[in-house]
Formats: C-alpha cells, structure tokens, sequence
C-alpha cells in the first residue's frame, strides 16, 4: 500500500506574490501519486538525471511518500519557500491545482510525484521560473529512479490496482543505479509469482503531465 499520503499543507507567506499550480495529467493509464510542489531559489534540485537518487526521491518513485524529500527540502533553510503535498491520486485526464505564496528569492518551483502502477517511476519538473506576470506553461517527463529493477511486477508495485511492495532498500539486483528518462512499460514474460503488467494499458509516450503555473492579482 501506498504510505505516508502527507497533506503538508497549502504554504502561506506574508505579503510576497501568489501563484497558482496546476496539473494535468496526460497519460492513459497511469494515476500519480500525491504531488509534491515547492518553491525555492537556484541553489536548491530535487534530483540530477544521470546521477544517483537521493534517498528522498528513491521512496517517493518506488512507494509515493514525500514526507522524506519534504524533510530534506526543509534543510535547505531560507533556500526553500513554500512546500505543498496535494493529497490524493491524480488519475488519467484529470486536473488538480494548488496555491502558493512566493516572497523575495524564491523564484523557481519544482514538483515531482509517482506514477502509478510502475515500478520506479515518477513524473517532475526542475527549477521552474516563475512568471513575473501571466501564466508559464511546461510539459513535464516521466523519469526512472534507477533505484528499482523494472519488471512491472505487481508484487513489487504498491497502491489500488498492485497493492505490492512500496520501497525495497536497496541496492538491488536489476537496479540501474541513476535517474534518466523513464522509457515506459515493455513486453515481459510472465512471471512464477504475482501479475506482470503489460503495455497496452499502462505505457505511455513523453511528455506525461502538463504543469500551469499562474500569477494571481
């Protein structure tokens, strides 16, 4: 099962700009997982493609939870602004949104959330610059953890549809060991325990969400 669906809390700051942040999820078959936004200055990177996970970011792609990254966000002191979970699923199609508040050096704005059902698999957005005025759009990639062998298991993938195992402490036999863009479900053989998950209903094409993020008045 899913754990730590963490509701941290819509960030409010006195005086400073608001924002509002939406997102839509593009793909056909996969949900994300409570999504994590945060604003903070240039210093600050949730992950970097081709270099190893954070732990942080390993528990959020393999079981969904952003308690741990919201915690290691909170080190970074004044470097971080707001920080929000949105709760819930955000399943195929739908839009959610959220809003924050934005003071001095706080320019930029990330977010990141699992997809779901896969193994390692989480959609974001790095160091976003805020819009002075109107509305930015972007289109967000799915990237792979590396922290989690790909077998589309359903024994090793939590939440509704799955509901197998969340974070495996690794390293582990089949782990890539870096984040790079995740290149989808394939065919696999069946396995001698628990549902492989195929293709046809939960692959999906780059780019897997589409984030807006508006200035109000």
């Amino acid at each position: 099962m899913l754990v730590g669906l963490l509701l941290w809390g819509t960030a409010q700051a006195d005086g400073g700009l608001r924002y509002q942040v939406s997102i839509t999820n593009l793909t056909k078959g996969q949900a994300f997982t409570p999504q994590l936004v945060v604003t903070h200055d240039a210093s600050v990177s949730l992950f970097q493609v081709g270099a190893p996970a954070s732990l942080p970011l390993e528990i959020l792609a393999e079981g969904g939870d952003t308690a741990p990254m919201t915690e290691a966000l909170l080190a970074y002191g004044d470097s971080v602004g707001s920080i929000v979970t949105i709760p819930g699923l955000l399943e195929p199609g739908q839009t959610v949104s959220t809003t924050v508040s934005v003071q001095g050096k706080h320019r930029y704005l990330s977010m990141a959330a699992m997809l779901i059902p896969t193994n390692d698999t989480f959609v974001a957005v790095r160091n976003l610059s805020l819009p002075r005025a109107g509305a930015r759009a972007v289109n967000a990639l799915a990237y792979d953890s590396g922290t989690e062998d790909n077998d589309q298991n359903c024994l090793n993938i939590p939440g509704p549809r799955c509901g197998g195992e969340g974070h495996s402490p690794g390293p582990n036999v089949g782990d890539e060991g870096f984040v790079y863009v995740s290149n989808g479900f394939h065919e696999l053989p069946p396995a001698n325990a628990g549902e492989v998950l195929g293709p046809q209903t939960y692959d999906w094409r780059n780019p897997v969400a589409r984030i807006v993020v508006r200035r109000m008045k």
